[in-house]
C-alpha cells in the first residue's frame, strides 16, 4: 500500500488581539476563546492607547487579563505593548491582528484600521460579537462598577 502524501510542514498561525481592556469584559474573554480556536497561538496585546486615559498601567491591566484566563488555554499569553500593533507583529512574527466587532460602527472603524495593517504588511480578522455581549464594553463596565 503506498505511503501517504505528506506537504510541507506547517508554521503554526499567530494571533494577536490588541486593546486597552480596561477592563478585560466577558466580551474580550468571548473573543479570545474563538480566537485560540482559529489560531495555533494568541497574544492579548494590551496596548496603550494616547487617545485614553485607563484606570491602571498596562502591566496591571495585564495581569488583571492573565487573573481570569482559564488555566487550560496554554496557547494564549498576554503582553503589554506601547506603539503600533502592526510594529509588534512584525518583531515578533504574528501574523494577524484580530478585532471584535459589536455594532456596524465598530465595524467601520475596524475596516479602516485593518486597511491600515494591511498596509503595513498585517492581515486583520474581525469576529462579531454574540449578540448576548454587543451591549458590554469596557466602558459600561467601568461605569456600572463605580
Amino acid at each position: 500500500m503506498p505511503e501517504p502524501a505528506t506537504g510541507p510542514a506547517r508554521t503554526p498561525v499567530r494571533a494577536v488581539y490588541p486593546g486597552s481592556f480596561d477592563p478585560f469584559t466577558p466580551g474580550h474573554l468571548h473573543v479570545v476563546d474563538r480566537a485560540r480556536e482559529l489560531f495555533d497561538e494568541v497574544v492579548v496585546l494590551v496596548a496603550v492607547n494616547g487617545g485614553k486615559q485607563p484606570g491602571t498601567d498596562a502591566q496591571q491591566r495585564a495581569a488583571a487579563v492573565r487573573a481570569v484566563l482559564p488555566a487550560g488555554w496554554t496557547s494564549v499569553t498576554v503582553a503589554a505593548w506601547h506603539g503600533l500593533t502592526a510594529d509588534y507583529c512584525r518583531a515578533h512574527e504574528v501574523a494577524v491582528i484580530v478585532r471584535g466587532v459589536r455594532n456596524p460602527t465598530d465595524l467601520e472603524a475596524e475596516y479602516r484600521l485593518a486597511a491600515m495593517n494591511q498596509s503595513l504588511g498585517v492581515r486583520t480578522v474581525l469576529l462579531p460579537a454574540r449578540p448576548e455581549l454587543v451591549a458590554v464594553s469596557s466602558t459600561a463596565v467601568r461605569l456600572r462598577d463605580t
